[in-house]
């Protein structure tokens, strides 16, 4: 039974921005058909910041609470600062993940980069 930190149960038991966005400005999608973990994040933009973020994640604990970190380490940054999140910084902010977890972390801000990929798509195309 791999050992969790505080920080890690707390977003994993009170997970904050589940939720799906209606209208998503972005939508990010990331799996790993290996341990069956899927990660959705929808981002609403405004003046070039995430006004908002959600989240919807099929996985394991880590899985969640890497998810729910991620969504705030992001709420209300710019799309370049947010770009910078990496698996790592995510970890560290939860004070650490089991080594057969670390994988989580990963998912977390590729979904994350991929809805913010996507809401860069769509104004190139003039979507709004």
């Amino acid at each position: 039974m791999p050992v969790y930190s505080q920080t890690v149960m707390d977003h994993f038991m009170n997970p904050r921005n589940v939720g799906e966005i209606e209208n998503a400005d972005g939508v990010g999608e990331e799996g790993n058909p290996v341990c069956g973990d899927m990660m959705t994040f929808y981002i609403k933009v405004k003046d070039d910041r995430l006004e908002d973020v959600k989240f919807k994640t099929f996985g394991c604990g880590a899985a969640i609470a890497v998810s729910s970190m991620v969504s705030e380490m992001a709420k209300g940054k710019t799309l370049d600062e947010v770009m910078e999140i990496t698996p790592q910084t995510v970890a560290d902010k939860l004070e650490g993940l089991p080594k057969n977890k670390f994988h989580c972390s990963n998912l977390g801000a590729q979904a994350l980069h991929k809805a913010i990929e996507d809401y860069r798509k769509k104004q190139k195309k003039g979507g709004k």
